[in-house]
Parts: structure tokens; C-alpha cells; sequence
């Protein structure tokens, strides 16, 4: 809805208001909106932007997808590591709950991490930053195999909060610099569709991995923790040259592919702010809009990370053997990987995000009835499946919708890890929900979930609306967004979504 939109800018635009300003490479601000103006009069045609857009995914999405798998695999691992004997050789006391701690202290670390990350990423190169947490988070997962107590565990388990924290949102918002505001989403969707393929492909692997128990003298669920680990720590060393870093700057596009890509996210973001100022980040703070999407948000991720961890133990307590429980968790995952893909290009065609949240959030509320209301095995393992396909499609088309929404680069930053950050929390809460105790029925947390799909359905409905009506408002009070020239634009470049000319997704 809306046809401006704000997506980032890239860093050759200069960032005072001053037009006698020069950027790092000469440029002053007055020169590049000539230079963009004067490409915005002779825009590239479909076919050539298509082939441009799909040279960009080629060279940015897949890897970014396989960071993200390895990202979630790393988190999620221990939920296989516990079919095999973990809680048994770390002796952690199942009436004191502590395998619930060790999953529960990874998400205020995770949380606490995101919002400075994403700062700093803005400060420093997406290329130097995303690598480097990757090698500390790897080291992290290595060392969890090592663990020989409680306490080595929990220590471990931290420590690999803090150094993941920042990949989620950082990805998210390196993406918002690359592609238009309507073309994030399927991108977001592909990338994150990879926290599917790493349930699925997590089962798998870790059915194989725990054959090597005795190796070393080594327990299965070390090996997966140690193999894993290895594994992600090989892909950060070929991250340090794979990246890119902006479109201006990146060398696989030629002269006119940069000139154009920053054409045409100029004509998108509709020349707002884009300078490191703190300023941004109160405006972040203090945008009610944001606070509205962090409680959508962690009502979906309660459900996505209850899911990731327990999904083996749920499918155990329906009265299969480890070994098979651990391959049954691969089908669910490959049915959710493909809505989330799907749900992502259609959102992007129709330009919308509201009325795909609450029919995802409809799907999950089926599928956890299900799993409450009988306790047939073949139906709560149907149900499993719906659970998933409506929780994990929500994920990047929440994000999608909260950083289309933010106006300005640093406030969206901030904005995204507010969103993503909060919703982590949703993990601690998750952690606690499926004791063992509750098994094999689980009322406590299949109940919980349920409150947490239903609140964040009302909210999005309310956001919906909301957003709706702004929009018809500023249509009544000013003129269309197309009508306004770059100098009246940059007038209002700080007001970032509360500009004039800016119209929100719903």
C-alpha cells in the first residue's frame, strides 16, 4: 500500500545537509541527487533489472541462507544432543530442571547482544563483522562437547548467546541494503527458510553423528557438538572473503549494475536519513509502532523456539524409539520450508505483510488444537506439521513488515534488533514450557503457545487496521508521493517514517 517506500542508502550518499558536503568518494550531495535524478529519468527496463536482481541473489542469498542454517543448527543442536545420553553423562537433575536452564540462558545473552551488533555492523564492515562472530560462536559449539558438568554446560551454552546474537539482525538489516522494500521479504523468507532446512537437516545429520559414539572415547551427542562446530568454523574463515559489503562498493556488479542499484534504493527510500547518529536510535526507542511489532513478535518466536528444541522429545513421547524420532523431525521442517518460501514471494507481489501474518498465525492456532484436543499419535504428528508451517513462515514475514515500516538506516537498525531481540526472549519462555514432568501430553506448554498465536493475532489485526488508516490519512492531507520533488524530500530527512511522503506496508 503506498508507493513510497525506504529501504537504505547507501554509504556513498552524503550525510549533512549541507549540499557543499562531499562523501568519502568526492560526491556532494547536490552532485548525487543530479546524477540520481538523471538515472531516475532513464530507469533500467524489467528484463535487465530482473537480471540484475537475480546476478544480486545469486551472489548474496545462498550464503546467507547457509550462515543462518549453521546459525540455527548451533542453537538448536542440543534439543538432538538430548536423545542421546547428555541429561545421563553431564548427570543433570531432571527434577531441578537443568537441561531447561541450559536452553534458557542462551536467550538473555542472545537478546543483549542484537542491538549493539547491529550498531556496530553499521560502523564497521558487514564483511569483517558477520565473519568474526561466526568464528566466535563456532568455537562456542565446539566447546559445548567438551562439557563434563552442569556448570560447563551453562557456561558454554552463554557464551554462544552472546557471540550468535548478532547474526539474525544483522542479516535482516544487510539485506534492506541491498534489495527495494517490497523485494526484502522473499529474500528474508529464503534466508530464513534455512532455520527449517537446519531442523530438518539437524535430524538427519545428528542420526548419523551419534553412530561415532566410542570414537575418542567420546559420547554421540559430544560428536555432534564438536563436528558441528568444526563445520561452522571452516565456513567463517571462507566468509571473510565470500561477503560483500554494499552495492557501491561490491566488485562482482559492474559500473552501471552499482550505479543503478543505488538509483533505484534512492527512488525507494525516498532520500531519508542515513547518517550514524544516537539520535536515530532514540527515535527507535521510542516508536510505539516497534514496541507493537516486538509483542507480535515474541509470540511467534515462543512458538518457533519451543518447536526447534522440543519437536525430538514431542515425537519421542508419541511412543517412538530415539533413532526413529529423530528422522521423523525431518518432514515437518521441509513442509514449512516450503511455505515460508512461498509466503515470501507472494507477499512481495501483492506489497502486503498483515493479512499473511494472521492467516500463519491461523494455521499454528489449527495445528496446536490438534495436538491438545486428542491424543491420538497419527493426529498430534499432523498437527506438528501445521504448527510449524504456521510458525515458521512468520518469522521473516514479521521482519519484513517492521523494517519496511521504520524510516531512516540507523533507526531501522535498531528497530530490527528491538524486533528481534524481544521476540528472542520468546526462548527463554520456551525453554520451561515442555518439562518433562508434563509429558507425554504437554497441556502446560501446547496452552501457552496457543495464548501466545491468539495475542499475536489480535495485535496484527490491530496493526492492520492502524496502518490502513494512517496511510488514507496522509493520502487525504497531502499530496502523493510521486509529486514530490528531491528538494522537498531532503527537507524531510530526519523525520524518517513520519515524513510527509511515506507510506507504510500493511
Amino acid at each position: 500500500m503506498g508507493a513510497a517506500a525506504e529501504v537504505n542508502t547507501p554509504p556513498d550518499v552524503p550525510t549533512t545537509e549541507s549540499d557543499s558536503v562531499t562523501n568519502e568518494k568526492g560526491i556532494s550531495k547536490a552532485a548525487y541527487a543530479e546524477n540520481a535524478d538523471s538515472i531516475e529519468s532513464q530507469p533500467w527496463d524489467t528484463v535487465s533489472t530482473k537480471k540484475l536482481l537475480r546476478k544480486i541473489d545469486l551472489a548474496l542469498i545462498p550464503f546467507l541462507a547457509l550462515l543462518y542454517l549453521l546459525s540455527f543448527l548451533d542453537r538448536t543442536n542440543i534439543g538432538n544432543a538430548r536423545l542421546d545420553t547428555l541429561e545421563k553423562d553431564l548427570k543433570l537433575d531432571t527434577a531441578r530442571i537443568q537441561y531447561n536452564d541450559a536452553l534458557a540462558i542462551f536467550f538473555p545473552f542472545y537478546v543483549a547482544a542484537e542491538i549493539p551488533s547491529n550498531m556496530a555492523m553499521k560502523r564497521f564492515r558487514p564483511s569483517i563483522w558477520i565473519p568474526s562472530i561466526m568464528v566466535a560462536w563456532a568455537v562456542c559449539c565446539t566447546l559445548m562437547g567438551l562439557a563434563h558438568n552442569y556448570a560447563g554446560l551453562m557456561a558454554a551454552r552463554a557464551c554462544l548467546g552472546i557471540a550468535e546474537g548478532g547474526l539474525f539482525p544483522g542479516i535482516t538489516y544487510y539485506i534492506t541494503m541491498w534489495y527495494r522494500r517490497h523485494e526484502c521479504g522473499l529474500r528474508m523468507a529464503i534466508f530464513f527458510s534455512a532455520a527449517t532446512a537446519a531442523g530438518a537437516f539437524g535430524g538427519l545429520l545428528a542420526r548419523g553423528i551419534v553412530e561415532m559414539r566410542g570414537v575418542g572415547g567420546l559420547s554421540g551427542w559430544q560428536w555432534i557438538f564438536i563436528l558441528e562446530g568444526l563445520l561452522t568454523f571452516a565456513v567463517a574463515l571462507i566468509a571473510f572473503k565470500a561477503m560483500h559489503d554494499y552495492p557501491a562498493t561490491a566488485k562482482f556488479l559492474t559500473e552501471a549494475e552499482r550505479t543503478e542499484i543505488t538509483a533505484r534504493l534512492k527512488r525507494d527510500r525516498s532520500s531519508l536519513a542515513d547518517e550514524f547518529d544516537v539520535k536515530y536510535f532514540w527515535a527507535a526507542i521510542k516508536d510505539w509502532k516497534i514496541w507493537v511489532h516486538m509483542f507480535i513478535t515474541i509470540g511467534i518466536y515462543t512458538g518457533l523456539y519451543s518447536y526447534s528444541l522440543f519437536l525430538p522429545t514431542i515425537i519421542r513421547d508419541l511412543g517412538y524409539a530415539n533413532n526413529q524420532a529423530q528422522l521423523m523431525t525431518v518432514p515437518p521442517y521441509v513442509v514449512a520450508c516450503i511455505f515460508c518460501v512461498s509466503a515470501g514471494w507472494y507477499a512481495d507481489k501483492l506489497g502486503q505483510r498483515g493479512i499473511f501474518m494472521m492467516f500463519f498465525m491461523g494455521m499454528a492456532i489449527v495445528g496446536l488444537i490438534m495436538l491438545i484436543a486428542t491424543q491420538n499419535p497419527a493426529v498430534k504428528y499432523v498437527g506438528c506439521f501445521f504448527l510449524a508451517s504456521g510458525i515458521y513462515p512468520n518469522v521473516p514475514q514479521g521482519v519484513a513488515w517492521n523494517g519496511n515500516n521504520i524510516g531512516g538506516s540507523l533507526k531501522r537498525g535498531v528497530g530490527i534488533a528491538m524486533h528481534v531481540g524481544f521476540g528472542n526472549l520468546g526462548g527463554t519462555i520456551s525453554a520451561y514450557l515442555y518439562l518433562s514432568r508434563d509429558g507425554p501430553k504437554y497441556y502446560p506448554g501446547h496452552g501457552t503457545l496457543l495464548g501466545c498465536q491468539t495475542m499475536a493475532f489480535c495485535l496484527s489485526l490491530f496493526m492492520t487496521i492502524y496502518l490502513r488508516r494512517e496511510n488514507a490519512r496522509r493520502d487525504r492531507m497531502y499530496k502523493p508521493p510521486s509529486e514530490y520533488t528531491e528538494e522537498e524530500r531532503i527537507a524531510e530527512r530526519e523525520k524518517g517514517d513520519n515524513a510527509t511522503f511515506f507510506r507504510y506496508t500493511v
